[in-house]
């Protein structure tokens, strides 16, 4: 539910996409107009590229994007994966999976994602509710995803879908080397994700 240097989300003022008050970008079309469609092989390229312009790669642990963590969705038993089409164009894209933890009958919404030119059209609470549907279909008794506390966009989406905060859970981090020597990671004292819905989605929510 984990952006980048060329971040388009990345603005000064971060809003809610859903809130009507935000300004709408002109291209595209309303969300009720974009067509649904399980996750297939041929979204692959276009879900890994929307991923990689609104995730931040390097905010670790919650990211993870890669070729493999998407298509590693497509051989998942019960998959709630789902791509949301403009003509040929992904607008955006949920992956959710039956099973969270140890827990086989909670679904988990794990990443979560809008264009920036689809954003403020209820795109995103579309995605929620589909995803959150399939699960229900393949015997998930609740579905649990996770946003970083600062990300209150993202907690406002997941709030008027349906969801509330169960559990809080600090990261504690020890570090054992300078991370701008050693090469690895974040610089000590750097800035930490600037947004992660489901692992790692944007502060501005898809």
């Amino acid at each position: 539910m984990a952006d980048t240097p060329t971040d388009p989300t990345a603005a000064p003022a971060p809003q809610d996409p859903q809130d009507p008050s935000e300004p709408v970008s002109p291209p595209g079309s309303p969300a009720g107009e974009l067509t649904l469609r399980p996750l297939g092989i041929e979204h692959l390229a276009a879900v890994l590229d929307l991923g990689h312009r609104v995730y931040d790669t390097e905010a670790m642990p919650y990211t993870g994007w890669s070729l493999s963590a998407v298509a590693g969705h497509l051989d998942a038993p019960d998959p709630a994966c789902l791509v949301l089409l403009d003509g040929d164009r992904v607008a955006g894209f949920v992956l959710g999976s039956l099973s969270f933890e140890q827990r086989a009958d909670w679904g988990y919404l794990e990443w979560i994602a809008v264009d920036p030119d689809y954003q403020g059209r209820g795109a995103a609470s579309r995605l929620v509710r589909e995803c959150c549907a399939l699960l229900a279909g393949a015997g998930a008794v609740c579905v649990v995803t996770d946003v970083e506390r600062r990300n209150t966009a993202s907690a406002e989406l997941m709030r008027r879908n349906g969801f509330a905060e169960e559990a809080s859970v600090s990261l504690f981090v020890r570090p054992l080397t300078d991370a701008s020597e050693a090469g690895t990671g974040r610089a000590r004292g750097g800035p930490g994700p600037r947004r992660h819905l489901t692992r790692a989605a944007a502060e501005r929510v898809r």
